[in-house]
């Protein structure tokens, strides 16, 4: 069991949430170099000793303007491999977003299942343990990894919110499609315990075909209620808004969403100043770049996930478990 205080570092593209994380642990990041080479290529290499210490090490894998996903991505395996090779005893990732965990099986012939490879890669550089936050599909996260591989939720800081605020009103929540009724049903399940009565379950249908999007109907009974929309991720937004009309359209008194991922990508900004959102809940796992000055902290609010994270680290650097973090 480890007794001293966690070795903490984020990469630079991850520092201003990794220094969230290090204040809620009460410990200083660990220094660390990042070189750029003219020829594209890069080194990043711890500058303090970390042999026979545990080592944590904080990137959240989305793109972003200068450095895409998979640049964050090669950046933190070739750490993770530096630190091995400096004989760091273990080494954890903390990567708040996880890129490539929506491609997690095969829906055409000879497709790639990237969220294997991912995992096959993290472990080929010696990783110890990988910590994330709401993967699309639980079960195909922690089957992919042959490492332990933890997962934090959400959902509890989405609910504290939603509970300080609809004590009055009768709530539905909503999942944008089938597939994610089972989330929608946790979280349904939360809320009415947080709220003390019950709430109701609704869910649309949907069909994609070739990056298109259809389908209208909507399964459960939401006239007259606050709906609460609840997926994992925000792309595009036209799920989202495909989903919120559609609650309108049937006499939805309110509709509001939760998602712990806001990508925001292509019009999804537009998309989401629509009508008939009146507020959308996202966490900080991304940073919200892509959204205009107007929509955030109006339209959109973001929950901070760094004390959840510490308290994690914290957790399995003392040798604890993890599973009062999650939700009830």
């Amino acid at each position: 069991m480890a007794s001293e205080a966690p070795c903490l570092f984020a990469l630079d593209a991850s520092r201003p949430y990794g220094e969230r994380v290090a204040a809620a642990l009460g410990v200083a990041l660990a220094r660390h170099e990042e070189r750029e080479f003219e020829d594209g290529e890069h080194k990043a290499r711890p500058l303090e000793s970390v042999r026979g210490r545990d080592a944590y090490v904080i990137h959240s894998l989305y793109g972003e303007p200068g450095m895409s996903a998979n640049d964050k991505l090669v950046r933190l395996l070739f750490f993770i491999g530096a630190l091995k090779d400096a004989s760091a005893a273990r080494v954890t990732a903390v990567c708040p977003y996880l890129a490539y965990s929506r491609k997690d099986r095969r829906t055409k012939p000879r497709d790639p299942v990237g969220s294997r490879y991912v995992a096959q890669l993290f472990e080929a550089v010696g990783c110890d343990r990988m910590v994330t936050l709401d993967v699309h599909n639980l079960a195909a996260y922690q089957n992919a990894f042959r490492i332990p591989a933890e997962h934090l939720e959400a959902r509890g800081l989405f609910i504290a919110w939603f509970a300080a605020r609809l004590q009055d009103q009768p709530v539905v929540v909503v999942s944008p499609d089938a597939g994610g009724a089972k989330r929608a049903d946790a979280f349904r399940d939360s809320l009415a315990r947080a709220l003390g009565r019950p709430v109701g379950s609704a869910f649309m249908e949907k069909r994609r075909s070739e990056g298109a999007v259809s389908g209208e109907a909507v399964v459960g009974e939401v006239g007259g209620m606050t709906s609460l929309i609840v997926d994992d991720l925000i792309g595009s937004g036209t799920t989202l808004a495909r989903a919120a009309a559609a609650c309108k359209a049937l006499g939805a008194a309110r509709v509001l969403a939760a998602a712990s991922h806001g990508l925001f990508i292509g019009t999804a900004a537009s998309v989401l100043a629509g009508p008939a959102l009146e507020k959308v809940l996202i966490t900080d796992s991304v940073a919200p770049f892509r959204l205009p000055p107007a929509l955030r902290g109006n339209r959109v609010e973001v929950m901070e996930t760094a004390a959840l994270f510490a308290e994690a680290i914290r957790r399995l650097n003392a040798g604890g478990s993890l599973v009062e973090l999650l939700p009830s």
